[in-house]
């Protein structure tokens, strides 16, 4: 299939993220109320509304699936794009899917510790592995929305995503650079 004739996801995913808030803001407006998050889960610090994630998650999801297909159209090189996702793809989704719920779940369930350790297996995640990429961004926020709403994820995922890129783009390949001189230097010694 061609570029032109491949489904577009982007509507459909988009539309099925606006659906799934909406349910979840009206189960919580029927149960007590739209919830507001304070940041770092301090009562002195502001709080942020769960009913931002009515425009922020469908934006969010509608710009990183764009993303997603052009990350998707510049590896196929111009040739006619595979009808299905790359498995890395769906695999970078699914585990920041899991690791967010896991983080959630366990703050929700009161082991805030494991919650703080999932939180830092995040961060060390990011030194190894490419979680700078949308669909990353994308999975770790939705997988965290139900409990921390959208807002706090995002930030969250923001700044683990440009500290992956960081590593990814400006430290590996520096450190490659170096390593590279050091074994032509000591092989020239010998």
């Amino acid at each position: 299939m061609s570029e032109q004739h491949r489904p577009q996801l982007r509507p459909y995913i988009t539309g099925f993220v606006m659906l799934a808030e909406l349910a979840h803001l009206t189960w919580e407006h029927f149960n007590g109320g739209v919830i507001s998050h304070h940041f770092l889960h301090r009562s002195d610090m502001p709080a942020v509304s769960n009913w931002w994630g009515l425009l922020l998650l469908p934006l969010l999801t509608w710009f990183l699936i764009g993303r997603i297909e052009k990350r998707i159209a510049l590896c196929s090189g111009g040739k006619e794009a595979a009808s299905r996702l790359p498995a890395h793809l769906v695999a970078g989704f699914i585990g920041s899917l899991l690791f967010g719920i896991m983080i959630s779940v366990s703050f929700a369930t009161h082991y805030e510790s494991i919650a703080s350790y999932l939180s830092l297996g995040v961060v060390l995640l990011a030194l190894l592995l490419p979680v700078y990429r949308a669909e990353c961004v994308l999975g770790f926020v939705l997988g965290m929305t139900f409990t921390f709403g959208a807002v706090l994820p995002l930030v969250f995922a923001s700044i683990i995503a440009a500290g992956s890129a960081i590593v990814h783009f400006l430290l590996r390949p520096a450190v490659v650079r170096l390593w590279n001189l050091f074994k032509r230097t000591q092989s020239s010694s010998e």
